[in-house]
């Protein structure tokens, strides 16, 4: 642990996630608030966010983890948050004429960014922290970004609600230029970077080393799954809100800080403990949790209920991200983790995409509480090829075999 905290890079990188999750948080409320107000709380248009929001995920992680792999992953980030800044001054611009719908492209544009800075943001700890300390990294960072889940809704709130959405959007712009004036300071990247295949042979790399892994392949199939129970709802958060407490929009911000408490005593408990586990049990019982914890707090009608049942969820969700997270980091070869993540998480964005696209519209033709009811079902579907993802160092040399093999024929 005192090793983390005295690393450079580590420190570097943590401290621009924190200042672009900030952003991320200042930007969600913000956004939803204006478009709540005025489309006065349509369910598709609140969907429609959601789908702005990974759309760009699925169609640009395939190629955006490839190119991470070929570029340099400090210039990369950096020009990713310049990109955002200068998105920002445009927004304000064009908002300032009244064309509130603009306000989508904030969340697009972001979205893209993000699948050539995530990778490369992977790639920079994998290069610089030692493997027995990545899961205590990944707790780390998780545990650090938590606290703005309990900060950033707050934060975002109070901007938005004393001074409106323009000051909100200046302090975006504000941040992502921080972060990459933080960026500025890694290391340099001295790494040799294999440039010689084509972009569509470095895909299809990346495509074999996950089909030929029964693990990551099962790991997908728990990605898609999660990924589409957790589109059904997350559009649809303000109305256990509105709907099912009966209180003001802003009330939000408590769920959302609930949340994020949960996953910050979550990754505190799991980064001392995980490793003492049996991982494929505590992926299982995560998973159950988190399904049963939804179906409460939808079924919760006290503000109270809700933010136990939410906290609950989310220390759930703390323990299943830093299993899987350590286990894409630490059993990947660096060199294809861009393309790895490229082609696993486009299955987890695809079915969220669709289950963000469907929930306004099931929502409209059922109740809240169906659309909760389906998507604790499928939850608890994605239990199955869960119980058969392998943790164990044993699968490690096979893969590391089967790499071997993949890497031989590809030269030849």
């Amino acid at each position: 642990m005192n090793s983390l905290l005295k690393n450079r890079a580590f420190l570097i990188i943590t401290g621009s996630d924190l200042l672009q999750n900030l952003a991320i948080w200042i930007r969600n409320m913000a956004i939803l608030y204006y478009i709540m107000d005025q489309t006065q709380g349509d369910p598709v248009a609140i969907s429609l966010i959601t789908v702005l929001e990974y759309a760009p995920i699925f169609v640009f992680s395939i190629i955006g983890g490839a190119l991470a792999d070929r570029w340099n992953p400090k210039r990369t980030m950096i020009i990713g948050d310049i990109l955002s800044a200068l998105s920002i001054v445009m927004i304000i611009t064009i908002l300032s004429s009244g064309y509130w719908e603009v306000l989508y492209a904030a969340t697009l544009v972001s979205s893209i960014v993000s699948q050539f800075s995530q990778p490369s943001s992977v790639k920079i700890v994998r290069r610089n922290v030692r493997c027995e300390n990545v899961q205590s990294a990944i707790a780390i960072t998780q545990s650090s970004n938590s606290l703005f889940l309990i900060l950033g809704p707050v934060v975002g709130t109070f901007i938005y609600t004393s001074m409106g959405i323009q000051t909100s959007m200046v302090v975006l712009l504000i941040l992502f230029l921080a972060s990459a004036v933080l960026l500025t300071f890694l290391p340099k990247d001295t790494a040799q970077r294999e440039t010689d295949n084509s972009l569509l042979a470095d895909i299809k790399e990346g495509w074999h080393y996950v089909t030929q892994s029964r693990s990551l392949k099962m790991l997908g199939l728990v990605f898609a799954c999660v990924g589409l129970s957790a589109g059904l709802i997350n559009p649809l958060t303000i109305f256990l809100v509105t709907e099912r407490l009966g209180l003001e929009q802003t009330a939000l911000q408590f769920l959302s800080g609930a949340s994020g408490f949960g996953l910050l005593i979550g990754g505190v408990i799991a980064a001392a403990v995980s490793s003492k586990l049996n991982q494929t049990k505590t992926l299982i019982v995560g998973l159950l949790c988190l399904a049963f914890t939804m179906l409460g707090e939808v079924l919760s009608s006290w503000l109270w209920l809700t933010m136990g049942l939410t906290f609950l969820s989310s220390i759930s969700l703390a323990f299943i991200n830093i299993i899987i997270s350590s286990y894409m980091v630490s059993r990947i070869d660096e060199h294809l983790i861009g393309r790895v993540n490229g082609t696993i998480t486009p299955l987890f964005m695809g079915m969220m995409l669709m289950g963000s696209s469907m929930a306004g519209v099931i929502m409209n033709q059922t109740s809240l509480i169906f659309v909760y009811v389906l998507s604790v079902a499928i939850m608890l579907v994605s239990m199955i090829p869960g119980l058969r993802v392998q943790f164990n160092d044993g699968e490690s040399t096979v893969e590391g075999s089967k790499q071997a093999e993949t890497e031989a024929a590809l030269s030849n």
